[in-house]
């Protein structure tokens, strides 16, 4: 069994039964857990996530579990009106994390530094109210277009998440994910330091995620975890396609071979540990 840790799919609306297709080949692929992630488009859209938690029910479909959250790249949209409403959602127990939230400074038509640390710190001050784990979303500034490289200057985006964690969150001594894990064994270190899971995508399978690669394999057995990111990062052999949770059995393998062990092994190990991270997950008659 996999559990597939983020996507978002609440995206899946090409046609009338796309979703209910990409669930079911999810499920005979095996994957019967999946964190659908609340951002939508922006913070109106948080409850679709919700919805679906709620309301996907019946054989040969994965159980289905919700975050909620206000996106970086929505920062600006981050108003009081928009956290009494994730609040609210979050509350719900099918609702088990808040996110994905951090810091992009990515794209030049990204908010304003101030504005993105702003909404970051509420939304982790909500998550250690409510007592929710936390999904961070971190894209490297080292990426960066070069226009959002000239605006937001020297300031690193995963450098500043780091300390915002620890100076916000680590005091709740909650633990939380880094979603789609890009960073080095440096980056690793210092996540898995704060208490954080390592959910590892598909860009692992790509030949320039060396360094990603490493961190992989270097991350304790029970901080790791697999995610699509669907429908985004398909993992090779399937690299431009549209993504979909039936895919992360491929990063699941590309992990399972990085770390020496059977694909049955990791499916295991990443299923474990996501229940450990969200308890209330685990099927009944499960230790």
């Amino acid at each position: 069994m996999l559990i597939d840790s983020h996507a978002h799919l609440d995206f899946y609306t090409t046609h009338p039964t796309d979703r209910e297709e990409v669930l079911r080949r999810a499920w005979d692929a095996g994957v019967k857990t999946i964190l659908a992630i609340g951002i939508g488009e922006n913070p109106s859209q948080m409850h679709l996530a919700l919805d679906l938690a709620t309301s996907v029910t019946g054989d040969h479909q994965p159980q289905i579990f919700a975050s909620a959250g206000v996106h970086p790249e929505q920062a600006h949209n981050a108003t009081p009106e928009a956290l009494a409403e994730l609040t609210r959602l979050a509350a719900h127990p099918r609702c088990i994390a808040i996110g994905e939230i951090g810091l992009d400074y990515y794209h030049l038509e990204n908010p304003d530094i101030p504005v993105q640390q702003q909404a970051f710190i509420a939304q982790m001050k909500v998550a250690a109210g409510l007592r929710k784990p936390i999904i961070i979303h971190c894209r490297t500034s080292e990426l960066a277009t070069p226009k959002a490289k000239e605006r937001y200057g020297p300031a690193d985006a995963a450098a500043d998440t780091y300390n915002l964690i620890d100076e916000h969150f680590r005091p709740s001594g909650l633990p939380g994910i880094m979603h789609c894990f890009s960073g080095s064994v440096d980056d690793a270190r210092r996540a898995l330091d704060l208490g954080f899971y390592l959910s590892f995508a598909g860009n692992l399978t790509y030949p320039k995620a060396q360094g990603i690669r490493d961190a992989a394999a270097f991350a304790p057995a029970d901080r790791i975890l697999v995610e699509t990111d669907a429908p985004f990062l398909a993992p090779i052999p399937l690299r431009g396609q549209r993504n979909e949770p039936a895919f992360v059995a491929h990063t699941a393998a590309a992990l399972a071979e990085l770390r020496g062990i059977s694909p049955e092994g990791l499916a295991d190990l990443t299923t474990e540990n996501f229940h450990h991270l969200f308890p209330s997950t685990r099927q009944p008659g499960r230790a």
